[in-house]
């Protein structure tokens, strides 16, 4: 190769690496989300849930009123989740959904969903999006238990398999959440016992809910280098621990004086109050 070859071929990979940084954030300005799911993102609408986390996340990318639609139902498999898709979410008209199914179908032994009827199941869910113009995420399913190499895991990476060859097919976004949660539980150490992401092994926990919402925000399009000051806005977030307080008498009128001067509620005086603000 020589020099000025050499330095053409330079310009043109930055001008793709500049072109590929520039891409913009797939979700628009008011679309609306529907998130599908079982209950993992029943759950995942809590306060500092994945769903919420993955809507701070657009938010702090420039995305501004995208709207979400909680979906997830607990104990729901494929079959519940195909039955109640046109109520659920296609009555409502979102631009986007985020599919998560699978654990229950694999969890729930002989009263889940075989792999063939779960195929069948997710194929008419997609199909059904794409004739309603409704853009789907395709989550693959996280982890049961924090083992990868127990039965239900070894189960369900057929399941996953699935959803990981359909997303490229079809051409849809994909959140491999399974190969995410994989990795980072590879990151701690072995000292570290116990669930590491999970509450129970299933349900997320702090760990867990980010690493699901930073997947969902990189399938939506949103590039690496916003994920660190998103990470600040969702320490942010108010309900990831509440507390109950005992206040003495005289504690209690100078909360309820100061709230009152400064026309604010009890609560937010008193947060500021116990924290010396």
């Amino acid at each position: 190769m020589t020099t000025n070859m050499r330095f053409a071929f330079i310009a043109a990979s930055m001008l793709a690496i500049t072109a590929f940084a520039a891409e913009p954030v797939k979700v628009n300005d008011g679309d609306m989300i529907a998130f599908l799911g079982d209950s993992i993102t029943e759950y995942g609408n809590g306060p500092v849930g994945y769903v919420n986390l993955v809507m701070k996340g657009l938010e702090v990318a420039g995305v501004t009123n995208a709207v979400k639609i909680p979906a997830g139902r607990s104990g729901h498999k494929s079959d519940n989740m195909r039955g109640r898709l046109q109520k659920d979410v296609l009555d409502k008209h979102p631009q986007w959904m985020t599919l998560s199914c699978g654990v229950n179908d694999v969890w729930h032994g002989a009263r889940g969903v075989p792999l063939d009827a779960y195929k069948a199941n997710i194929s008419n869910i997609l199909d059904r999006c794409a004739e309603a113009g409704v853009k789907v995420v395709v989550l693959t399913a996280t982890m049961i238990g924090e083992d990868p190499n127990n039965g239900n895991n070894r189960k369900l990476a057929a399941y996953n398999g699935f959803l990981r060859e359909e997303a490229a097919v079809r051409g849809l976004p994909l959140a491999d959440l399974n190969a995410d949660m994989q990795a980072l539980l590879k990151t701690y150490p072995p000292e570290v016992k116990g669930n590491k992401l999970t509450a129970d092994g299933v349900h997320m926990a702090w760990d867990g809910n980010r690493m699901m919402a930073r997947g969902v925000l990189r399938a939506f399009g949103v590039p690496e280098e916003a994920l660190p000051e998103i990470e600040k806005a969702w320490r942010q977030i108010r309900g990831f621990r509440e507390y109950r307080i005992s206040v003495s008498a005289d504690e209690a009128k100078a909360i309820e004086e100061r709230a009152k001067a400064d026309g604010r509620n009890v609560v937010e005086s008193a947060r500021d109050f116990l924290l010396g603000k």
